[in-house]
């Protein structure tokens, strides 16, 4: 079903002079994708995919072009990470999909640090497109690493797209890879660069990978688009990622449009606005459904593109239909479900790391898990899309009283609903609602003591700060995370149900 909100009143008005024409309507369409995550084939329901996408955006571009408008093409960050097909080929096929589709910019996300900083320009080289952030700096010399923003000419009319990225990022993506580099705060970057950017154009979009969070309620992650449009006037449009959820209307937040387009290219996001006089005015907006199983129009795959990835969807493919074992259940790793609770998938996990080191608990952050396990047969494939950021997994040696402070913070202060919530195999908690303190603390069964050392397994990527967690000391073996899970799985053929099903390992007084 397509979705389409309409609505016509004037935005933000310019008191500058520029060189546009008066008394001259000139219309502009946005399209604008974001989260990606490595989806350039369709999925093996034939959904979505970067060679329908192309038909799509043709297709717009060519009802723009007829109805005398200009249409630009956007992402909002995140191509990295998702897909095994894409992650073992550096995303290639993803960047090089996206130029073809002739993208006009991108603003960096914080997965994309999952690659090193050589790697990332080594994607912009493929994409040949900007990659865009105002808030990214060298440490050492505090210049941007990236550029702040670019414009674009439309007729005689001026558009300026500024980028930003979380400032969470050195805690939500590989922090070896952001060694080096400073991610000051999005909003405060912003207050001294919109005014600026402002007095130099027509048209200004914020591109934004910060997240949308209604009412700007962001809990314990960095602010996001609300908080820019509130703090900061003058920007026309804000098109966000990052927080992969749909937004079906714009939010409106002091003379900003704010819109994001879900995630994988489920959707393709469309913004027409027009410009009269200095005054910017929204004409209509609509997420497009790009070939849902539900979808009432197929969209036909461009040929071209499709051919162009065939070779790198084979190659990805080669290695990755091993067979390890299966299951008759579903794994749950599904965002809504496993950032929430415990769940089977979570136990199956943290027992994997626990047992490759023959460790006495083991933790795994639900951020790190970003698929399900499905029923019937479970591949290399299944192992790489549950864990897809090729971290290795870290042992950490720490006595009973360590133990108790550590786990204090990990059960209390990484809360539900957040990528850091955590999933455990050996832990037994009691939390007191009211006063906050972890109480009864049973490892494998036994009263916690104060004297015992105990050894913790855990991803390299938490035990080193990431997702907020306790920086803690830890040695690494140079054993990959999925390779772990692998090996688990094929230790164990079929995996039983009961073995994994949550057991309420904290519980609540």
């Amino acid at each position: 079903m397509r979705l389409l909100w309409i609505i016509s009143f004037v935005l933000f008005s310019s008191s500058n002079l520029y060189a546009y024409t008066k008394g001259k309507t000139y219309k502009l369409t946005i399209l604008h994708t974001n989260d990606h995550h490595g989806r350039f084939w369709p999925n093996k329901d034939g959904e979505w995919g970067l060679a329908a996408r192309a038909t799509l955006v043709n297709q717009i571009r060519g009802e723009v072009k007829a109805a005398g408008g200009h249409s630009l093409l956007i992402d909002a960050g995140d191509i990295n990470t998702g897909v095994p097909q894409s992650d073992l080929q550096d995303a290639e096929p993803d960047f090089k999909g996206m130029s073809l589709l002739e993208y006009d910019v991108m603003a960096v996300g914080n997965h994309e640090f999952d690659k090193p900083l050589q790697t990332i320009f080594k994607q912009r080289e493929w994409a040949g497109f900007p990659f865009i952030s105002a808030n990214i700096f060298y440490q050492e010399s505090g210049e941007n690493v990236f550029p702040t923003h670019i414009k674009k000419q439309m007729d005689d009319l001026e558009i300026t797209i500024m980028g930003l990225t979380t400032e969470d990022t050195p805690v939500k993506s590989n922090p070896q890879n952001t060694a080096g580099l400073v991610f000051k705060p999005a909003v405060e970057v912003a207050k001294t660069l919109v005014p600026k950017l402002r007095k130099q154009t027509d048209v200004l979009i914020a591109l934004t990978h910060i997240g949308h969070y209604p009412n700007a309620q962001h809990g314990g992650d960095a602010p996001g688009d609300v908080t820019l449009a509130r703090e900061v006037s003058g920007i026309d449009l804000i098109v966000g990622g990052h927080t992969q959820l749909p937004l079906f209307k714009p939010d409106i937040q002091n003379g900003a449009i704010i819109v994001q387009a879900y995630e994988w290219g489920k959707y393709l996001g469309r913004v027409d606005l027009e410009f009269l006089d200095g005054v910017v005015t929204l004409k209509n907006y609509e997420l497009i459904p790009i070939n849902h199983k539900d979808s009432e129009v197929k969209i036909e795959a461009d040929s071209m593109i499709e051919e162009f990835l065939r070779p790198f969807k084979e190659k990805g493919d080669s290695s990755l239909q091993v067979e390890l074992g299966a299951t008759e259940v579903e794994f749950i790793g599904k965002r809504e479900v496993v950032r929430f609770q415990e769940t089977n998938l979570g136990n199956l996990v943290a027992s994997a790391y626990k047992n490759k080191f023959n460790a006495d608990l083991a933790i795994a952050n639900s951020g790190g898990l970003r698929d399900s396990i499905y029923p019937g047969e479970i591949t290399y494939e299944s192992v790489l899309m549950v864990l897809p950021f090729a971290g290795e997994i870290a042992l950490a040696k720490m006595n009973g009283a360590e133990l108790k402070v550590y786990l204090q913070k990990v059960i209390t202060e990484l809360t539900p609903g957040s990528g850091a919530f955590p999933q455990m195999s050996g832990v037994e908690a009691t939390v007191n609602d009211e006063t906050k303190e972890v109480t009864k603390i049973k490892i494998n069964g036994q009263p916690i003591s104060d004297d015992k050392i105990y050894k913790l397994a855990l991803p390299d990527f938490i035990a080193a700060g990431g997702d907020k967690y306790p920086i803690i000391k830890f040695t690494k073996f140079g054993y990959n995370d999925a390779d772990v899970l692998k090996d688990f799985i094929l230790q164990k053929k079929n995996l039983s149900a009961s073995d994994y099903a949550p057991t309420g390992y904290i519980q609540h007084e």
